[in-house]
């Protein structure tokens, strides 16, 4: 029997990914499925970015590049970190890699060490725990709460910390709960990462899908000795609906760049070569574009919230940004598995059981679909509810 090495087998695999395959294996049978499970916009790509693309196959950009990316863009993400976050870069502190997924791994494979910790609020996105194991950390769970807007404060972060903590996690805006975290917030995490030398890994891909009177806040811009501590990660999946082209980065301090540029060296090499000369145009072009998804998904969210709040047996905390709602489900006394399976099998609505994201009742409900999907998908939803 071959052996497996024990980081992988404590692994799990993603339970987003599998819903979403058992969602579409049904419609390909042919059933009528309502998705609300969805980590992606509805909408596709918009053609100047594809053009560009095209362009660049034609042209014979098919070769490797540096491994972190075409000059050209690392240029363009420096004036946009300078523009959109007041953050100043050069283009050797940027590694362009294949999606913000791997940009985040690269971050952790970069600082932390066998047996370091990393602290990880919860409710999380489903890969942090993970990549942490993969890079031989241990992963520490902080159960935020409805009352705290599902955000960590700097008690439950300072209770968290040991010896052994390297690493912190901040995800704002925040996938599955839409979390967002003020200047203020942000300001007193970060106080306490600095006086104990914590690193912060930023995983900003939602900033542009912000709601009301929410800004979001680069955490690395409220001060040099922050700006020193910090990995950001962003991408170009949610903004611009380019998740199939998997492109993503970080932008660090010069030694955490080095680190991670090293990695890519001996990985990926580089992202995808023609991919890169769309994200380029997806940077220098009309960005309209994300102001109409901002607020096609603003429209989408006030309406969700409306439904959401007249079900009965559930309880839901307004989002200020991303595409979800995290749903408080433990009064029907299902588990957030066992409730999901019974949701698709009956009543053809598609979520997210809330262990996935380490909080086990509730369940993640997205709005990235049309109105027609989501009326319905709702309706059902509530259905179910009121019968448990």
């Amino acid at each position: 029997m071959e052996s497996i090495s024990s980081r992988i087998a404590q692994v799990n695999p993603s339970l987003t990914l599998a819903i979403t395959a058992q969602a579409k294996a049904m419609v390909a049978r042919g059933e009528e499925v309502y998705a609300l499970a969805g980590g992606e916009p509805e909408v596709d790509t918009p053609s100047f970015i594809k053009d560009a693309a095209i362009a660049a196959l034609l042209a014979g950009k098919t070769k490797y590049t540096p491994a972190g990316g075409i000059p050209e863009l690392r240029e363009a993400l420096v004036e946009k970190f300078s523009k959109d976050n007041q953050l100043t870069y050069q283009p050797n502190q940027i590694c362009v890699t294949g999606g913000a997924k791997m940009a985040c791994y690269n971050a952790i494979l970069a600082v932390v060490e066998e047996g370091d910790e990393v602290i990880i609020p919860s409710p999380y996105w489903v890969s942090y725990p993970e990549m942490v194991r993969l890079a031989g950390g241990v992963p520490v769970i902080v159960e935020t709460q409805e009352s705290t807007g599902w955000k960590m404060t700097p008690e439950q972060f300072e209770d968290a910390m040991t010896p052994a903590t390297k690493m912190v996690i901040i995800n704002s805006p925040g996938n599955p709960t839409g979390a967002v975290y003020s200047e203020q917030e942000l300001l007193a995490l970060g106080e306490i990462a600095l006086g104990e030398d914590i690193v912060i890994l930023s995983d900003e891909i939602y900033e542009k899908l912000v709601y009301g009177e929410s800004k979001h806040v680069s955490i690395a811009s409220l001060s040099k000795e922050l700006f020193d501590l910090t990995i950001t990660v962003n991408g170009f999946s949610k903004a611009y609906s380019m998740t199939g082209w998997r492109l993503g980065y970080t932008a660090a301090p010069k030694h955490f760049a080095d680190a991670i540029d090293k990695i890519q060296n001996h990985t990926i090499s580089n992202a995808n070569t023609f991919s890169q000369y769309g994200a380029l145009a997806a940077l220098q072009g009309d960005q309209s574009f994300i102001e109409d998804l901002r607020g096609e998904y603003d429209v989408k969210r006030q309406f969700m919230f409306a439904r959401l709040k007249a079900i009965p047996n559930i309880r839901v905390v307004e989002p200020q940004g991303a595409f979800y709602f995290f749903v408080y489900t433990g009064k029907t006394g299902l588990k957030s598995i066992n409730l999901c399976d019974k949701l698709l099998a009956r009543y053809k609505v598609a979520a997210v059981p809330g262990v996935a994201f380490g909080y086990d009742d509730g369940l993640r409900l997205s709005y990235c679909t049309t109105l027609d999907v989501l009326n319905e998908g709702l309706t059902r939803f509530e259905q179910f509810c009121r019968e448990h």
